[in-house]
């Protein structure tokens, strides 16, 4: 099938909201603790290996990075041509232990003032390990989701390290979770690597970017 992603394109990197595209049109954040697998879901996704930088160093995305994409019309006919009005944003890993802490202070408050604010924001993909339960960074961003209406969308990531019956039994897990503690969001099995999920995951990504716009 046609990925919806495709013809993604750098924008910029942002060290405050401020700096960011205009708050228009229609954007998906990207969010994860550091070395679930965020970068490499973003370049399976829009099937672009370059597009987000992956390191065997877990913490380096250290900035908002924006990604635009073309719109509906212009990826049939040209996908290497992007447009502004919609977008993927990258935000900055979370808990690595070698960060310094004033920066992960900043980034605490960029972040929570970006989910806050951002009109244009339609949806989160929150990136989770497979074989680790969920963490408090995870829960909070479950939370605020589920607090304030915005859709999120679970990647469970790096599903090609376990059996397909133990993926299968850990989203059946995180279903119950969700259930159980009145989160609205769906979740997935994926594999960068692998490619399990990849379509599944880039549809839902276009869905959330197809969201109304919240109101004020």
């Amino acid at each position: 099938m046609p990925n919806p992603l495709q013809g993604a394109q750098f924008m910029l990197a942002a060290h405050r909201l401020s700096q960011l595209p205009a708050d228009e049109g229609a954007e998906v954040a990207f969010a994860g603790r550091s070395n679930a697998g965020k970068s490499s879901a973003l370049n399976a996704l829009t099937n672009h290996k370059g597009l987000a930088r992956t390191s065997k160093t877990p913490g380096r995305t250290q900035q908002m990075v924006a990604f635009s994409l073309p719109s509906p019309r212009e990826a049939a006919a040209a996908p290497v041509e992007a447009g502004a009005d919609r977008r993927l944003v990258d935000l900055p890993g979370y808990g690595y232990a070698k960060v310094p802490l004033d920066m992960r202070e900043h980034w605490k408050q960029e972040i929570d003032a970006y989910l806050h604010r951002r009109r244009s924001l339609r949806g989160l993909v929150l990136i989770v390990d497979i074989r680790h339960p969920l963490k408090e960074f995870d829960r909070l961003m479950l939370q605020f989701c589920a607090d304030t209406g915005l859709p999120c969308h679970v990647l469970l990531t790096k599903a090609d390290k376990l059996s397909r019956g133990a993926g299968t039994q850990a989203l059946a897990a995180l279903r119950k979770q969700f259930a159980a503690e009145g989160l609205h969001a769906s979740a997935q099995v994926f594999s960068s690597s692998a490619g399990t999920g990849v379509d599944e995951a880039r549809e839902a990504v276009a869905n959330l970017l197809r969201q109304p716009r919240a109101a004020t």
